[in-house]
């Protein structure tokens, strides 16, 4: 049988990278084909070009047995093939209606929108693919698993029978992501074909049909769920054997560290995204906080590291109150911090990794004799770290900017964790990092909480959160909702707590329910 998509020795180059070396690539009717690899290894970049968003330098696409050669997605969309993006490309005070007919307009007769014949269209596809998404609703009161759906019935309402997803999971609780897999064997079963891209070794090996795995630009080979297992698509990931499972002993939990107590904070528009919050971290735990995107974590840890005050409420590190002190006091205390956007707040890209290794202690000796740098203590500074964290570079005075995003993570723990520390906030630690980074960070983590550091845990990543936590607070509408410890609570439990679901009462959840 014919495959409906062939990608034969696809090349891409970019100055001074390969992104794509020579890939070939079969989909066929009715397949969910996972593509997989690390961060970096060319994945987006080879669905890019399938999507007329890149012109290959070499090789040939070929679709339903004939040539393609996209120059848009709008030539990829009239092929057949559609895309939903990471981040989602809706208008959040449209309608579902107005967004899947945007730039596909029905009109009548009189030259108007015709929304009544395109909210029929989007009825008959929702029910026909059980996508249970209400033309009428406004973008902006949806839940992110519906915009997600918003984003299949584009694809549907434009007739896409090869559907491209890219990494479809990042933002969803694991309910929704279930719920999204249920749709996607659904449409596979109506012969969709679908390539989704993704990290996530336990969702390939769960709902796929086959497995393509792509390093350094390369296909390192082509597999089944049957024939394979975590260890051995990491391996093909990164080249080298993965410890997938965290292992760590029972947490020997001291004095309290971290003390928050009604701790409201207010956003860049003035709006209360966190909301009468307390909790502590003591000395040698990792407390995790887990929920979907968006619920107040930025803020939060804004808050608690000096980047930005609380309209009320107090937080504490090491009995001295800090609720309106500045980083450079709360880091002076011995707190490390590991932001959420580590090329905004964690590193000055431009500058070598050399001075951003110093960042937090460029004043201090050895590094600084008065008001002067001392070149050779920096340097020598360096040259340890680079080779005690693993910091793949040319040179200490290479760009920070130009290493890959886990180079770059590695600079900022290396700049944290060379200092005495008593408290380490880690916001999305692994973000976008391959499975091999990912590893060294979790390593370095319960190290830190080993050594009696108080460690606060901020991740999207569910299962980060219960590999790495000795307790969970789960955080929903900005408010800490419940407490839990991570030994005997189901991952089911803490992705209804996301969802903003009471798992006793199985009712949306109004007020906190009582920590413990």
């Amino acid at each position: 049988m014919t495959p409906v998509l062939e990608l034969r020795g696809i090349t891409k180059r970019f100055p001074g990278v390969v992104a794509n070396d020579h890939i070939d690539l079969k989909l066929e009717a009715g397949e969910i084909h996972a593509l997989l690899g690390e961060n970096g290894a060319g994945k987006t970049t080879l669905m890019n070009v399938l999507y007329g968003l890149y012109s290959p330098d070499e090789g040939e696409i070929i679709v339903k047995g004939k040539r393609l050669v996209p120059k848009s997605p709008s030539d990829a969309i009239a092929a057949g093939i559609g895309m939903v993006h990471q981040h989602f490309m809706l208008v959040p005070v449209f309608t579902v209606t107005e967004n899947v007919m945007l730039g596909d307009e029905y009109v009548t007769k009189g030259g108007l929108l015709d929304r009544k014949r395109a909210a029929a269209r989007i009825r008959e596809i929702s029910d026909k693919y059980n996508l249970f998404v209400d033309p009428d609703a406004y973008i902006k009161d949806t839940p992110v698993g519906i915009q997600q759906r918003v984003e299949i019935i584009k694809l549907l309402f434009r007739e896409a029978d090869i559907l491209i997803m890219d990494e479809p999971t990042a933002v969803l609780t694991p309910q929704e992501a279930d719920e999204l897999f249920k749709i996607m064997g659904n449409l596979s079963k109506m012969g969709k074909s679908i390539i989704f891209i993704t990290h996530k070794l336990r969702e390939v090996l769960e709902f796929s049909d086959r497995i393509t795995v792509i390093r350094g630009g390369k296909v390192m080979g082509t597999t089944t769920p049957a024939e394979a297992n975590q260890n051995l698509l990491a391996s093909m990931m990164v080249g080298r054997d993965i410890e997938l499972d965290v292992n760590k002993k029972p947490a020997q939990a001291g004095e309290k560290v971290l003390e928050v107590t009604g701790l409201t904070v207010a956003d860049a528009h003035n709006h209360l995204v966190v909301k009468g919050v307390s909790f502590d971290v003591r000395a040698g735990e990792i407390l995790g906080i887990a929920g979907v995107q968006g619920n107040g974590q930025t803020e939060l840890v804004r808050a608690i590291t000096g980047l930005m005050h609380p309209v009320e409420g107090k937080i504490s590190i090491l009995g001295q109150d800090t609720t309106r002190a500045a980083p450079k006091e709360i880091i002076e205390l011995g707190t490390a911090h590991i932001p959420e956007d580590r090329q905004k707040d964690g590193l000055v890209l431009p500058y070598p990794i050399m001075d951003n290794l110093v960042l937090n202690t460029f004043y201090k000796p050895p590094f600084a004799k008065g008001a002067m740098l001392q070149e050779e203590p920096i340097r020598e500074n360096a040259n340890q770290l680079v080779e005690r964290f693993d910091i793949r570079t040319p040179s200490i005075e290479t760009q920070v900017g130009s290493l890959s995003g886990g180079n770059q993570q590695k600079v900022i723990v290396a700049r944290e964790f060379s200092r005495p520390i008593k408290f380490l906030v880690a916001s999305q630690p692994t973000r976008g990092l391959d499975v091999g980074s990912i590893e060294y960070i979790h390593h370095r983590l319960v190290e830190k909480r080993d050594d009696g550091c108080a460690v606060l845990l901020v991740s999207t990543e569910l299962d980060e959160i219960m590999q790495l936590s000795d307790r969970i607070a789960v955080i929903f509408g900005g408010k800490i909702i419940k407490i839990l410890p991570a030994k005997g609570t189901t991952k089911e439990e803490i992705g209804l707590l996301m969802a903003g679901v009471d798992t006793e009462t199985q009712k949306p959840v109004s007020q906190p329910v009582p920590v413990g």
